[in-house]
């Protein structure tokens, strides 16, 4: 039997255990530990460090009920029990940008292709893999051809905020992407995109009518006969060239400078440039004269010369109208189309390319 001074020893030292035993049982989901063993009766100062979590959130162990709660700034609320629950900490999901719905994990696709019979063959293909839904309801729009088609399918759905991601089904394909069945999905999905802004076209013909059309490469002039044109040019009603004698004059968009404008040996627009190439076509008069750049916010009038004698058409990508007289041009910077293409291939790069092509 112990008694006394040691009895006193071993009663102390068996405390320390036990009350670390208490504590930790209620922190792990037990009563609460005021219940059963009051904080003041706790030996503390025999009891070992780690057995002591100032901090439960700190130290993984769960959170449990105290007599005194630290202050938080953490959003709370109430079980029906009447206990404060601590909200899980979970990081804020990125938000989709509204401009750029091709980012989803499955964007919804529509597909259209020009007659050629690769495209069609592609078009059956891609539709029985992927699926489709109607365009209006689509985030993409893959169109399946040439250039030719990539210009078509602007115009289909110019107004209505839809990306085109153009795959070569046709001869060029500038515009395009390279053609793969394999992986669209993902490659959509990490396109980058391309604006351009088209270019508003009036057209006063010999009868007096008014027409209006819109070019995303160029508004071109071209004789109607043997005998060449002769055109006045002006910018923002200043006559910059009182007569030019040529087959004919086209202003080009950067997104169209490596079109018909290089052709006829205009210069090559950076995707990025405010300008306009403005370029004649095989001039006769004046004979050193090669176009000039200019900046994509004037208005660019053009009258024809002697027009029953060297009548003129005016062309705006695939809208011919015969007989023009006067025409005005000027880049709609209100509408803004996006065309999708795979990174290290998007338009500035191809442009920055051609310029350096033997």
């Amino acid at each position: 039997m112990v008694d006394g001074p040691l009895r006193r020893d071993l009663s102390r030292e068996l405390a320390a255990p036990l009350a670390g035993a208490v504590f930790f049982w209620a922190a792990r989901g037990g009563a609460p530990a005021t219940k059963y063993l009051p904080t003041k009766h706790l030996p503390t100062k025999h009891l070992p460090t780690k057995h002591l979590p100032t901090n439960p959130l700190q130290s993984g162990v769960r959170a449990f009920h105290s007599p005194v709660t630290p202050a938080r700034d953490k959003p709370r609320e109430t079980s029906r029990s009447g206990t404060t629950l601590q909200k899980p900490l979970t990081p804020p999901s990125p938000a989709l940008p509204p401009d750029e719905p091709w980012r989803k994990s499955q964007p919804a696709l529509a597909f259209v292709a020009s007659s050629a019979p690769d495209a069609e063959l592609a078009l059956q293909r891609l539709r029985r893999f992927y699926g489709e839904c109607e365009p209006e309801h689509a985030d993409v729009i893959v169109a399946l051809g040439g250039d030719g088609m990539m210009l078509q399918t602007l115009h289909r759905f110019l107004g209505t905020g839809k990306p085109i991601y153009g795959m070569n089904r046709g001869s060029v394909g500038f515009l395009m992407n390279e053609f793969r069945e394999d992986d669209l999905l993902e490659r959509i999905r990490a396109a980058i995109r391309s604006i351009v802004h088209p270019l508003n076209m009036l057209v006063t013909d010999g009868q007096g009518a008014k027409t209006r059309a819109r070019a995303f490469n160029e508004v071109s002039l071209l004789r109607q006969t043997h005998q060449a044109a002769k055109l006045e040019i002006t910018v923002d009603d200043t006559v910059r060239l009182p007569e030019l004698i040529a087959d004919g004059l086209l202003l080009a968009t950067p997104t169209g400078s490596t079109a018909y404008n290089l052709s006829a040996n205009g210069p090559i627009l950076p995707l990025s440039a405010p300008l306009m190439a403005l370029t004649p076509i095989s001039a006769f008069r004046p004979r050193r004269w090669r176009g000039a750049l200019l900046p994509d916010r004037v208005r660019v009038g053009l009258r024809v010369l002697e027009a029953d004698k060297r009548p003129v058409s005016a062309v705006a990508d695939h809208v011919e109208i015969r007989d023009a007289r006067a025409i005005e041009i000027e880049m709609d910077h209100g509408v803004t189309l996006v065309m999708l293409h795979d990174p290290g291939h998007g338009l500035d790069e191809r442009i920055l390319r051609e310029q350096f092509d033997a």
